[in-house]
C-alpha cells in the first residue's frame, strides 16, 4: 500500500507523523471519510467542502487548494488499484511542541489513505444490527460544534466501548436534553406511519453526506420526510430503523435496548432506499481512471 504523506507516495510502512504532531497529541486536526465505487469517488466535492470547512473553523490552513485535495485522493487511489473502496483525508495541525499553543505548529500535515474497508459483515446487514443507546452523550455545540469533523473522537469511543460490553454492533447517542442524536459513526433514520424521519440538526449531529444522499432519494421517491426531535421511545416504537454512513452505506436496525424493532427484520422502505442508494453511487462521482 502507498499512502500520501506531505506531498509524496510512500509505502504503508514508511508513512509516519512526528510524536510532537499536534494531531497525535492532542486530536487536533479534522479528517473525512469517503467512499468510491465502481471507480468513481462518491460526492468527493461535498467531502472536501466539509473537510475545509472544519478547517477552517478550528482556524487550520490546508496548504492544498481544493482542486489540489481532489487530485491527491485520484492519485492515492490510482496507485493502490482501488475502484471500490474508502478513502481517509486527515489533516491536522503539524509538529510543533508540547505546549498547547498551535502556531508552534508551521506546517500542516496531510495524510490521505485509500484502502478497502467492512464496517459490518454481510450477514449482519442482511438481518439486521443490535443496538445499545448509550450513557455518553454526544458533544455541546457550546464547546465544539458538531459540525465539525475533528480528529478528537474520544466521546464516540466511549460510546463504541459501551456497545461492545453490551454485545451489541452500535450505539445511539443521545443530545443533552435527551434527544436522538446520531451514532458513534452513523446517521440515525426511523419510519413511522410511512413517514421517514430524522434527527433535526440542532440535536448535534454531523450532517452526514449519505444522510442527505437518503434525504434526497426519499423525496424524489415521494416518501415524506421529516427532521425533528426523538426520544428513546420513538426508536422502541418505529416501524423501522435504520443507519447511513460513508463506512456503513445503508445498514437495517432490528433490536434496540433489548426491544424488538417492527416484525424483527429489516423494513420495507429501508431496503427500498438501500437499493435506490446502491444505484445513485453506482452512476454518480469523480472519476478515478479517465
Amino acid at each position: 500500500m502507498l499512502v500520501y504523506l506531505n506531498g509524496k507516495l510512500v509505502p504503508k510502512e514508511e508513512a509516519k507523523v512526528s510524536v510532537f504532531d499536534h494531531g497525535y497529541l492532542y486530536g487536533d486536526g479534522v479528517f473525512e471519510g469517503i467512499r468510491a465505487y465502481s471507480g468513481r469517488i462518491f460526492r468527493l466535492s461535498e467531502h472536501l467542502r466539509r473537510l475545509y470547512d472544519s478547517a477552517r473553523a478550528i482556524c487550520l490552513e490546508i496548504p492544498l487548494s481544493m482542486e489540489e485535495m481532489t487530485r491527491v485522493c485520484v492519485e492515492t487511489c490510482r496507485a493502490n488499484q482501488i475502484s471500490d473502496g474508502y478513502i481517509r483525508l486527515v489533516v491536522s495541525r503539524g509538529e510543533g511542541d508540547l505546549g498547547l499553543n498551535p502556531n508552534k505548529a508551521k506546517e500542516p500535515t496531510v495524510v490521505c489513505i485509500a484502502d478497502r474497508i467492512q464496517m459490518y459483515p454481510p450477514e449482519l446487514t442482511e438481518r439486521g444490527l443490535n443496538v445499545i443507546t448509550a450513557a455518553t452523550r454526544r458533544s455541546y455545540g457550546e464547546v465544539l460544534s458538531p459540525h465539525i469533523k475533528s480528529c478528537n473522537y474520544l466521546p464516540n469511543i466511549m460510546a463504541v466501548i459501551e456497545a461492545i460490553n453490551a454485545g451489541a454492533q452500535e450505539a445511539v447517542c443521545m443530545s443533552r436534553e435527551g434527544y436522538v442524536a446520531e451514532c458513534t459513526g452513523d446517521n440515525v433514520f426511523l419510519v413511522r406511519e410511512g413517514v421517514l424521519k430524522t434527527p433535526h440538526p440542532s440535536c448535534g449531529i454531523l450532517k452526514g453526506i449519505t444522510r442527505n444522499a437518503v434525504l434526497e432519494l426519499a423525496r424524489g421517491m415521494g416518501i415524506p420526510t421529516e427532521e425533528g426531535l426523538f426520544t428513546r421511545f420513538d426508536l422502541y416504537t418505529a416501524d423501522e430503523v435504520f443507519l447511513t454512513g460513508t463506512a456503513a452505506e445503508v445498514v437495517p436496525v432490528t433490536r434496540i435496548d433489548g426491544r424488538i424493532i417492527g416484525d424483527g427484520k429489516p423494513g420495507e422502505m429501508t431496503l427500498r432506499l438501500k437499493q435506490a442508494f446502491s444505484q445513485l453511487v453506482a452512476r454518480e462521482g469523480h472519476p478515478i481512471y479517465d
